[in-house]
């Protein structure tokens, strides 16, 4: 699937520049041109890309008013481009991928081309996962263990704190997974997503609640949707907006967001 792409900016001639460019990218297919402000916001609500390299200075409605007025809407993501650095921050600060100056560097073009690929394929699922989710709520809850039950029981027999096993219903069949060889776990709604050497199982409950049965020593949560195994973590990679990267042993690249930026702790000690 390719990448939905629209450019805007008020420079035709840029923009033309920036589509030539981006011919070389087999992923990347432009749906739509805008030389100012109004026109992209119809064209975004027209196209719904997936992908805006959205211009600063434009006269009227500049590139942050136009970031401004899609608030609360199905965001794309975003590459500022802009002829001025000072712009630079203020871009991060408003969660743009990447931004790039003009003249656009090709060797800039392509690294900001790598950080929209991570971001897309996150993007992709997610959706896969919150799909997933979204049929096996409509379950009847038969087919999956509750999680309080889990905690309650499993503390009442083995009379220990954290837990040892996680017991998952897979249809008939229960698996009792090892908890220390969970790579990561993630959340929507209700459901959470429990990530095992390539294997997703779903587990029905809350993350505090998990989060509550996980040893501090071995998870951490690093976002409001997830929590991570330490040990897995094989590279951490800041951003200028505050948030970090981490990469998982087996690829996976998950986001350490601002509000839990006290947890960089785990990952450069020891």
């Amino acid at each position: 699937m390719k990448i939905r792409t629209l450019l805007v900016d008020d420079e035709d001639l840029a923009r033309r520049g920036l589509k030539i460019r981006l011919k070389e990218a087999t992923d990347i297919e432009i749906v739509g041109e805008a030389g100012h402000g109004e026109e992209a916001l119809r064209l975004v609500d027209e196209l719904k890309p997936d992908l805006i390299f959205l211009d600063i200075q434009m006269p009227g409605m500049n590139g942050f008013d136009v970031l401004k007025t899609l608030a609360g809407k199905r965001l794309p993501m975003i590459v500022f481009v802009t002829a001025y650095d000072e712009y630079a921050v203020r871009a991060f600060e408003a969660h743009a991928i990447d931004y790039l100056l003009k003249p656009i560097d090709e060797k800039r073009l392509e690294e900001a081309l790598s950080h929209v690929r991570k971001q897309w394929e996150q993007r992709e699922a997610v959706q896969h996962r919150t799909r997933l989710l979204e049929i096996v709520a409509e379950m009847s809850g038969e087919d999956s263990v509750d999680l309080d039950e889990i905690m309650e029981k499993g503390s009442e027999a083995l009379g220990q704190k954290y837990l040892a096993k996680l017991p998952i219903k897979d249809g008939r069949t229960t698996v009792r997974v090892n908890i220390e060889e969970i790579d990561w776990i993630d959340a929507a709604g209700d459901y959470m997503c429990v990530h095992v050497n390539g294997v997703t199982h779903i587990l029905r409950g809350t993350m505090k609640k998990l989060e509550d049965g996980l040893d501090p020593k071995i998870f951490q949560r690093v976002h409001r949707s997830t929590i991570v195994n330490i040990n897995r973590v094989t590279e951490l990679r800041s951003h200028m907006n505050g948030e970090y990267f981490l990469s998982l042993e087996n690829g996976v690249e998950l986001k350490l967001s601002r509000h839990y930026k006290e947890k960089i702790k785990y990952f450069v000690n020891g």
